[in-house]
C-alpha cells in the first residue's frame, strides 16, 4: 500500500520510470508558472474523484507548478437552503441571493467547503491556505446589473492579487471561495467560473482550467466523440451562431475567451469525471478536453 492507503497500480518499474521521463518536458514547461483550476461538478461530490483531484494538485505543487484552486459549491448551498426552508431560485443560470441566502452562501463556501478542501490537500501531503474574497480585499465586487434583479449576486470590479501571491510565495496552495466584498463591506455571491477567469487574468496565469461534467465543447451534444480539441477565440461567435456553443456552455466558453484575451496563455474545459484529468491535460500532447487559444 502507498502512503495514501490506496493500492498502487500494477505497473512495472520500467514503465513507471518511462512515464516520469515522458512527463519531464511538461514539468519543465510549467515549472514556476501559475495554473488556475476551477473545481466543481462531479469531481467535487464523488469521494474517489475528489481524492484524485486533490492528489493531482499536490503533485503539481510539489514539482514546482503554482496551482491556485478556485471553487464553487452550488449543490451544497442548495441543500443547506432546503434544510433551512429557504427557497432556491435561479434566473438565467444564476442563483437569486437575498440576505438570508447570502449568509448561507458564506457559511457553506467559506466556512465548510473551503476548509474541507484545505484539509483534503493537507491529507495528501500538500500545504494549502483557504481564502475568500474579503481576505485582503481580494475580490472587489458590486451588485450585478442586468434586466433581472439577482439580489446580492455580484460582478467583479477588481482582483487584488497580493493575498494569492503571498500564499504562493510561501509555498501554499491558495484555495479560494468565490464571494466578493463591495462598498461598505457588503458581501456578494460571485459565479465561480467568472471569478476563476478574472483571477487567472490578474495573475497572468499560464493556464486556466475549468473542470466540468462534460467532455469539453462538443460539435454534437449527443455525441461525446465529437469533441472539438482546439478552439481559436475568434471562432467562438461563429460557433455560437451555429448552436455548438449553447446553454450551460455559453458562460464557461465566455470565461475561457475572456481569460485568453486578457493574457492567459491557454484556457481549457475538461471532464472532471475522469480520474486524474488534470494530469492528463497538462502532461500529454493530446490533452483531454477543449483548449481555447
Amino acid at each position: 500500500m502507498n502512503p495514501m492507503g490506496r493500492k498502487p497500480l500494477n505497473i512495472s518499474d520500467e514503465l513507471r520510470a518511462r512515464v516520469l521521463v515522458d512527463a519531464l518536458p511538461y514539468i519543465q514547461k510549467y515549472n514556476h508558472k501559475i495554473v488556475v483550476v476551477k473545481y466543481g461538478g462531479n469531481a467535487m461530490t464523488s469521494g474517489e474523484l475528489k481524492q484524485a483531484v486533490m492528489s493531482d494538485i499536490v503533485l503539481l505543487s510539489l514539482i514546482g507548478i503554482q496551482v491556485v484552486l478556485v471553487h464553487g459549491g452550488g449543490p451544497e448551498i442548495s441543500a443547506m437552503l432546503d434544510r433551512l426552508g429557504i427557497e432556491s431560485r435561479f434566473e438565467g443560470g444564476l442563483r437569486y441571493t437575498d440576505e438570508a441566502a447570502m449568509e448561507v452562501v458564506q457559511m457553506v463556501l467559506s466556512g465548510k467547503i473551503n476548509k474541507e478542501l484545505v484539509a483534503s490537500l493537507g491529507q495528501c501531503g500538500g500545504r494549502a491556505l483557504g481564502l475568500c474574497g474579503a481576505d485582503g480585499g481580494m475580490i472587489q465586487a458590486e451588485k450585478k446589473k442586468g434586466p433581472v434583479d439577482l439580489g446580492l449576486v455580484g460582478e467583479i470590479t477588481a482582483v487584488r492579487p497580493e493575498p494569492i501571491l503571498d500564499a504562493l510565495n510561501q509555498g501554499y496552495i491558495p484555495v479560494i471561495a468565490t464571494t466578493g466584498i463591495g462598498p461598505g463591506g457588503q458581501a456578494y455571491n460571485i459565479n465561480a467560473d467568472t471569478a476563476a477567469a478574472k483571477i487567472a487574468a490578474t495573475l497572468n496565469a499560464e493556464n486556466l482550467i475549468l473542470m466540468t461534467d462534460v467532455r469539453g465543447l462538443l460539435r454534437d451534444r449527443e455525441d461525446e466523440g465529437s469533441l472539438i480539441p482546439v478552439v481559436q477565440v475568434s471562432e467562438v461567435p461563429v460557433l455560437k451562431k451555429q448552436g455548438i456553443v449553447s446553454g450551460g456552455m455559453i458562460p464557461k466558453v465566455d470565461c475561457c475567451v475572456e481569460a485568453v484575451r486578457r493574457g492567459v496563455k491557454k484556457s481549457f474545459v475538461i471532464d472532471g469525471r475522469i480520474p486524474h484529468s488534470l494530469l492528463i491535460e497538462l502532461f500529454s500532447t493530446e490533452g483531454i478536453g477543449t483548449m481555447f487559444v
